[in-house]
């Protein structure tokens, strides 16, 4: 089996090289390529897994095409930040990425986030949910309680099945509340193609807890 690709956007030389040393403990992964714009790194590498992308770049690119383009080649990214920017990091976190990640964070959290980044599931951090919740313009998506209910478990990563089996009805009724849910969302334009879309829906209404830091209190970005 092919080792995981790895890909860096950042215009910091240092980051890389603290980045290599982080991958290089991980077996099966590997980072293939490291460029100051995404331009850069998409000329000279097409077959990456995941991209680690810094959301402020020396050319003034948009964050969000960014990821957009990124997403296009087949990458799934993980949006890279140190906090200073709270509007790009809420504009981001709304992309279709991964997840958002602080610089500061411990190399075991990053390494995590790469492995869950790769295996194609979305990246729990505090800034990212904070990101979300931090919109206080959301148009109501109207979920009734049981869809409310369904989306909540559906969406924290409880299998159909599961949920099914939890609130006593059938795998195909499962299957057609997510697809109301999935609908009244489009209906008010905040699309949730996706369970990580799904994910994200449940955390700006509320209907998931926003995850908390280690010392129990909830991170800002």
């Amino acid at each position: 089996m092919r080792p995981t690709r790895i890909g860096l956007v950042d215009d910091h030389e240092i980051v890389a090289v603290a980045l290599r040393s982080t991958i290089n403990e991980m077996p099966e992964t590997e980072l293939v390529g490291f460029a100051g714009t995404v331009d850069q790194l998409l000329a000279e590498h097409l077959d990456l897994d995941v991209v680690v992308l810094d959301l402020r770049l020396a050319d003034g690119s948009s964050p969000v095409n960014n990821v957009e383009r990124l997403r296009s080649s087949g990458a799934r990214v993980l949006a890279f930040t140190s906090g200073e920017n709270p509007f790009l990091v809420r504009v981001v976190a709304r992309c279709d990425v991964a997840g958002v990640l602080r610089k500061s964070e411990p190399v075991g959290v990053l390494q995590e986030a790469i492995r869950r980044a790769a295996a194609g599931e979305h990246v729990v951090s505090s800034d990212w949910a904070a990101a979300l919740d931090a919109d206080p313009s959301l148009p109501d998506a109207a979920l009734s309680a049981q869809e409310q209910r369904v989306l909540a478990l559906f969406a924290s990563g409880v299998k159909a099945q599961a949920v099914a089996y939890e609130l006593g009805i059938s795998v195909g009724t499962v299957d057609d509340y997510v697809r109301r849910i999935r609908a009244k969302y489009a209906r008010v334009h905040r699309p949730a193609h996706t369970k990580v879309d799904l994910y994200k829906r449940a955390l700006e209404d509320g209907f998931l807890p926003l995850p908390e830091s280690p010392s129990g209190s909830t991170q800002t970005p």
